[in-house]
C-alpha cells in the first residue's frame, strides 16, 4: 500500500514540475469569434400613424427599410402616402398623393461587443407624384354701395389640379436603438431641397407629400420620423476589428 502512495505522489510531484516549466500566458488570446448581422430591416414610421389618429385632416402611412452592405454602410428607403386638408384664410384645400425615398445611410457609432445600435447620417433622393384640390375659396371686396366695410362672398369650386410631381434632395441625420433582439426604435430629422416641382398655373403648390410645406421664395422643406422596425438576418460575417496602433516604446526591440 506504501509503495502505490509513494509512486502517486511522484506522478503528482512530476505533474507539478512539469506544468511549472510551461511559461504562463498572461494575456490569453481571445477565442470568441466576433461577428455582425447583415439582413433586411423593415418597418412603420409611428409618427404619421399617430398624427393620423389625432388630426382629422391628415391621413398617412410610411413604410421604412434597409439594408446592410458593408459593416458601416446601409441601403436605404421609405415609401409613403399621404393626404392633407389645410385650411387658410381664403381658401380651403386638399393634397392627396404619394412619393419614393430612397439612398444611403452610413453608421458613424461604434458599438459594443453584442450591439447593434447606429448613429447615422445619410441623403436620399426622392420623388412625389400628388393631385391637389381646391375646395372652396373666398374673395374680399371694397365695392359695396351701401356700406364701407369690406365683405366678401365664397364659392364651392371642388376643382382638382391632378398630374402633378416634385423631386427633392434630402440630407437625413437619426439614430436606431435595438429595444430587443432585432426589434428596432428609430427617429431622424430631414431636410429637403426642392429640384423640380411641376404645378397648375391657376393653383400653386402649397403642401408635397413627403415634403411637407412648400414655401414662398424658398426650395429648402424640413420633415421627421419615428420608426419601429424589425431586422431579418440573412447571413452574419466576421466583425473587422481596428488595428491598434504600436507605439515607438512599444515595437520589439533586436
Amino acid at each position: 500500500m506504501l509503495k502505490y502512495i509513494i509512486n502517486l505522489f511522484l506522478f503528482l510531484f512530476i505533474s507539478l514540475v512539469w506544468s511549472q516549466s510551461k511559461p504562463i500566458d498572461l494575456q490569453p488570446k481571445d477565442t470568441i469569434t466576433k461577428t455582425d448581422k447583415y439582413g433586411i430591416r423593415v418597418g412603420l414610421d409611428l409618427s404619421k400613424i399617430i398624427l393620423s389618429t389625432l388630426d382629422e385632416n391628415y391621413k398617412g402611412l410610411e413604410l421604412v427599410g434597409d439594408y446592410r452592405l458593408k459593416r458601416n454602410l446601409y441601403l436605404a428607403a421609405e415609401l409613403g402616402n399621404e393626404e392633407f386638408t389645410k385650411q387658410e384664410d381664403l381658401y380651403n384645400f386638399t393634397v392627396s398623393g404619394s412619393y419614393l425615398k430612397f439612398g444611403v445611410d452610413f453608421n458613424t457609432y461604434e458599438n459594443w461587443f453584442g450591439m447593434s445600435n447606429i448613429i447615422h447620417i445619410g441623403g436620399r433622393y426622392a420623388v412625389s407624384s400628388f393631385s391637389q384640390t381646391l375646395n372652396n375659396y373666398q374673395i374680399f371686396s371694397t365695392e359695396r354701395y351701401f356700406e364701407d366695410a369690406d365683405f366678401a362672398f365664397g364659392s364651392d369650386v371642388s376643382e382638382e389640379f391632378g398630374s402633378l410631381n416634385a423631386s427633392w434632395l434630402e440630407a437625413v441625420i437619426g439614430t436606431k436603438v435595438e429595444l430587443f433582439k432585432n426589434l428596432y426604435l428609430g427617429a431622424s430629422v430631414r431636410i429637403g431641397l426642392l429640384i423640380t416641382n411641376k404645378e397648375d398655373e391657376r393653383f400653386k403648390n402649397l403642401w408635397i407629400p413627403g415634403f411637407n410645406k412648400v414655401t414662398d421664395n424658398s426650395n429648402f422643406g424640413a420633415s421627421y420620423n419615428y420608426s419601429i422596425s424589425y431586422l431579418i438576418p440573412l447571413y452574419k460575417k466576421k466583425k473587422e476589428l481596428k488595428k491598434k496602433k504600436v507605439s515607438e516604446e512599444e515595437k520589439p526591440t533586436n
